[in-house]
């Protein structure tokens, strides 16, 4: 399935978190209160080129820190595969980043179920009842509907 199917999997938010929750955690998160490890991603839009900024909630695994889309073929995500980085904001602190997508259904799986470890209680209604708890095969099914970015250093 290509970036551009139409097919793409995609959970539009509600009302609530599109114009109370999204934007409380944002100013929380931007005043330098990180709510439960979350961070506002900045990202150039991929046609206006304007800055665009989102809630997410980063993964620290390992030496290596990873953004999922919980929602799926989002703005952010498909603003991200094209600008190939942006900032991780809290507060004042600003953190540029280089970003690859990963592609592989196995390489995702354990990233996954990181992600549902950590985020579960926010973010499990996105990923239709697979927890960190289950099979491999379980989550290789809900892969591909949750692009994964592993980021490192600027480029």
């Amino acid at each position: 399935m290509g970036h551009d199917s139409p097919v793409a999997h995609y959970r539009r938010p509600g009302w609530f978190t599109r114009h109370l929750f999204n934007g409380a955690v944002a100013a929380a998160t931007r005043m330098g209160l990180s709510v439960w490890g979350s961070r506002v991603l900045r990202v150039r839009g991929r046609k206006s080129g304007e800055w665009r900024s989102n809630p997410v909630n980063l993964l620290h695994q390992g030496d290596t820190d990873y953004l999922v889309a919980p929602r799926g073929e989002t703005d952010w995500v498909r603003n991200l595969r094209v600008a190939g980085g942006g900032e991780l904001v809290v507060g004042r602190r600003v953190q540029p980043f280089s970003a690859s997508e990963v592609t592989t259904i196995d390489d995702k799986v354990e990233i996954l179920r990181a992600y549902l470890r950590r985020w579960k209680a926010e973010v499990g209604v996105f990923f239709d009842g697979v927890s960190a708890d289950s099979p491999d095969d379980e989550l290789r099914r809900i892969a591909p509907r949750h692009p994964v970015f592993r980021l490192g250093a600027p480029a």
